[in-house]
């Protein structure tokens, strides 16, 4: 991969998120930088220069840029060989795909800012609060059920290591746990959460390391 790598994120993007467990799955170093989407940083001229959808997350190096999460995780998958984040198999790769699409494609549009606000402008705080409860909830029942299907034995979506399926899954349970959507019940997803939960590329992915003011409290902690 030519150059270094620079990733325009934000924080608690499930999308960003997803991409920074891959880029840590891969051993790679990155330079983050927060474009704060509740502040509209992402419908500034400097980040529609980058992204004309004004999405994040959106990675760079010298030679390209490169936008939508999946496809940026698919580009990493076909760079950066080790560890395949696909199945060998043509059956293997479909199904985590379609696990992977499940998330991004029809849990977290429908979950997206711009979204919520709009839900939030016609009906409320409670109308906006209640879409997303109901759109995660049957959502995850949904890749429960997805991840009934066969599959190697391991701990993870798709067998003994992490896939792009659990890229996805990782940063959506995130966000049911903020809106307080729960899926201890969901006995597949909670196994899932566990054996990822244990992983040091989810642990350096989470959203509280990209917290910018997790520094300021911190600081003001240490002060006497």
């Amino acid at each position: 991969m030519a150059g270094g790598i620079v990733l325009h994120d934000y924080w608690r993007s499930s999308a960003s998120y997803r991409v920074r467990i891959a880029l840590a799955l891969k051993g790679l170093a990155y330079e983050s930088r927060s474009i704060d989407l509740v502040a509209g940083a992402q419908r500034s001229d400097a980040h529609l220069a980058r992204n004309p959808q004004g999405l994040v997350p959106v990675l760079e190096t010298d030679a390209l840029r490169l936008t939508q999460s999946l496809a940026i995780i698919e580009y990493l998958d076909e760079t950066v060989a080790a560890p395949p984040l696909l199945p060998a198999d043509p059956a293997g790769r479909a199904r985590v795909r379609a696990i992977a699409l499940a998330i991004a494609c029809e849990i977290h549009p429908v979950s997206n800012l711009h979204v919520l606000n709009r839900v939030g402008s016609l009906g409320g705080s409670e109308a906006r609060e209640a879409w997303n409860r109901d759109n995660i909830a049957g959502g995850l029942a949904a890749v429960e059920a997805l991840l009934a299907t066969p599959a190697p034995e391991g701990p993870y979506c798709h067998g003994a290591q992490p896939t792009l399926a659990d890229c996805a899954l990782i940063p959506q349970l995130y966000n049911a746990t903020r809106w307080g959507v729960a899926y201890d019940h969901l006995p597949r997803i909670s196994a899932v959460a566990s054996a990822c939960a244990g992983h040091p590329a989810f642990q350096a992915a989470h959203p509280r390391n990209f917290d910018p003011s997790r520094e300021a409290r911190e600081t003001e902690e240490e002060r006497p």
